[in-house]
Order: structure tokens, then sequence, then C-alpha cells
């Protein structure tokens, strides 16, 4: 395996994944490179990180195993690669798996898929034409409390589904610093061993700061979609899971909420939306209360509490309801890294393979499209078109800073 973005969640992939005994870890890829193993999350703090978890584990791998990249075009090139992990910023998902999967590998993407519709339709596109094994790093998904939860739902515990509410807090300590920072914000000094250009790829130049090339890049639209795309992506996955709707998506959708302005972020920490799905299922969500979602029925309630997915219900014996052998039963995973090897052995399909990883992502991109216009959305998910303004149906692709195209 080769691992793509290494900064945080990166290293963590890499070290789960690696901890099989049938992979073997040989390249690494990161923008940042530092000048010291102790400077900064990149590629030789990962490096470090690998050689150490191994030398835990008493397996064999040595500093000359694994070679380094700047340049992930160099990583997915070489023939004696058989899977990627990728977890770089959101701007660069879509452009790194349709990479690695034309050049014969599988790929374990970080959520969202892609940082826009028509990127995510595109390594879909991909992953068929080529054959390869996608799974999206949904990793709730993968949780025996969500299968339960959902066969809860499905074999009609709770009667018939009247709603589905999300619950998407922004209120903690970090979210406030977020909403106090002020402009302006100077340009600062790139970093040394930082690649600021191949950092930004595909999103419009800007001068290096730490808050924009750091951690907090998700909360700039050009290269993130802020909660809706970070937490947001994994409780609407389920929602899309619970909901029987992992082929489709929302038909109308609004929402209205309060950007961020402090001349680097830009992206909304209290908002409110409400969809519609093709089965009449209504899902109302708001930047509050207990991070998760909770389906009401006719006759009950269950609520899935992200992350984890620790299960509340309107009565405890609902949750001791046991599923009969003639009901519907989910897949069960033996985790969601697992799930993924498995599948690239077996060629099988993962749980949140790439076209459940598109249309999870593709409803957290039209949240924030109705977060921006301000306008009602009709979608066509089969189209997948917003079908009532041709001029806000544009914000569905991104534009891309040459030389970067899909």
């Amino acid at each position: 395996m080769g691992f793509i973005g290494v900064g945080g969640r990166g290293t963590s992939n890499m070290k789960v994944l690696s901890g099989d005994p049938g992979v073997q870890p040989v390249a690494i890829c990161d923008v940042d490179r530092a000048s010291k193993e102790t400077e900064r999350r990149g590629l030789l703090q990962a490096k470090r990180a690998l050689l150490d978890s191994f030398k835990e584990q008493g397996r064999p791998l040595a500093e000359g195993d694994l070679a380094l990249y700047g340049d992930f075009r160099e990583l997915v090139a070489r023939g004696d690669i058989d899977a990627v992990s990728i977890a770089t910023p959101d701007h660069w998902h879509g452009l790194t798996s349709i990479a690695a999967i034309k050049s014969g590998k599988d790929v374990y993407c970080e959520k969202p898929l892609a940082n826009s519709i028509r990127e995510g339709r595109a390594v879909c596109d991909a992953a068929r034409r080529y054959g390869r094994v996608v799974q999206t790093g949904s990793h709730e998904r993968s949780n025996d409390s969500v299968r339960y939860a959902c066969e809860l739902v499905r074999n009609g515990r709770i009667g018939k589904v009247k709603a589905i509410r999300v619950n998407l807090p922004t209120q903690d300590a970090g979210f406030q610093a977020l909403r106090n920072a002020k402009p302006p914000q100077p340009a600062m000094p790139t970093p040394e061993g930082f690649d600021l250009e191949m950092w930004l790829g595909p999103s419009p130049w800007a001068p290096y700061h730490p808050d924009r090339c750091g951690p907090k890049w998700r909360y700039n639209l050009d290269t993130g979609g802020g909660e809706i795309t970070d937490r947001g992506a994994h409780v609407l996955d389920l929602v899309q899971y619970v909901a029987g709707c992992d082929d489709t998506g929302p038909i109308e959708l609004k929402a209205e909420g309060t950007a961020m302005d402090d001349g680097i972020h830009n992206c909304f920490l209290d908002f409110k939306f409400e969809y519609r799905y093709p089965n009449g299922i209504p899902v109302i969500g708001a930047s509050e209360g207990n991070r998760g979602f909770k389906v009401e029925g006719e006759t009950g309630w269950v609520f899935v509490n992200i992350h984890g997915g620790r299960l509340e219900a309107s009565s405890q014996d609902l949750l001791r309801e046991r599923i009969g052998p003639g009901e519907v039963h989910e897949q069960r995973t033996p985790g969601h890294h697992q799930d993924f090897l498995e599948c690239v052995r077996t060629r099988r399909r993962p749980v949140a393979f790439h076209e459940i990883g598109h249309r999870t992502a593709t409803v957290c991109h039209l949240i924030n499209i109705a977060l921006l216009t301000g306008r009602k959305i009709v979608w066509d998910p089969k189209a997948e078109q917003i079908t009532n303004d041709p001029l806000v149906n544009r914000m569905v692709e991104k534009p891309m800073r040459a030389p970067w195209r899909i």
C-alpha cells in the first residue's frame, strides 16, 4: 500500500491499515516534508510513527523500505502498489482518487468522497470503468449498533418512519474560537519543507497562513465544506442508509445560516436545513443538540449518537429487540478498514463503496449550495441536476485552477 496525505487522519489510517499482517507499506506522500521529524505533522513525522508502530508489533520495517514523495503522481505511477489510502484535504480527494484508480489501484479515501458533486460522479465513473474497489471513510457505517438501528427501522419496530432529525452542534470551544476570529489575516512566510503550490492544487491561489493550510482548512469552502462535510458527512451518510436512500438523494431542499467572514474562513457554523426524499421521508437538521440523528416512527423512535453509534430509544425494550431469522438482517463488517482490505482481496463491494460515498457527499454539497444561495433547491437525483435554477446548477461543479482538471 501507499499513503497519500498523512497529516493527522492519514497517519491514523496508515497505522490501522498497515496493522494488518497482509499489508506491506511501501510509500508515503505528503506536501509537507518539514525539516525535522518532530517539527510538524507531515511526511517525516508519519514515517517515524509507522516505523515505531512496526517496532512495537515486532514486525520488520526499515527506513529504506519506505519511499517518500511530495507529489502523489509519482506514488501512483508505481506498478508495485496495489492500493492507496487518501487523507488529503477535501479539495484533493477527487483528483488523487481518480489518478490512483486509473493507475490500477484500489482506494480507501476519507470522506467526503470529493469536494463537488461533479468530482464525485467522476470518481464513480472511473471506479466503474477501471474495476477498482473504493471505500469511503464513512466509518460509522461499520458500527454494529448502527446496523442494528437500521434493522429496527427496516423491520418496523418503530412503525412507519415519519421524520428524521439531524443534530450537528457547533457550540464547543473550537467553534467559538472560529466565530471570534476577525480579519485581517496577513500572509505569513511559507514554512521550510511545505509545498504551498502543491497544497493549493486545484483551489484558487492564496498566500500561506496556518489557519488556511493547517487543520482549519475545512472551514474554507475552496478546500472543504465546514461542519456539513465534516461530522455532517458521517451523520448524513447514516441518514441515507437508514432511510433506504443510498442510491438516490433529496428531491427538495432548503437551508439558512450565517457564514464566517474572518478573511480566510467562509463556511457556515450556524445553520438549519430541511429536505425530502423521493419516498416522502423529511429530514430536518440544525447546528444544535447532541451530535447524531433521531428516526421518528409512528410507534417509537431511535437516536444514533455520533461518534461511536451509541443508541437511545423511546423505550429500553426497543433496544433489546431480537431480529428474527425471517426478517431483514443488515450485513456486519469486521471494521471499516478491514472491510476495505477484505474487498481488495475478494473483489466484493465494500459497505461504503464509491456510489454511496458520492450520494452522501452530494447531500452535503447541496446543503452548502442552499446555504450560499438562500434558494430552495429542486434536485433530480437521477440526472444529478438542480432543475429549478440553471445558474445555481452551475455550482454542482467547482472551477479548478490550471493545470488541474478532472
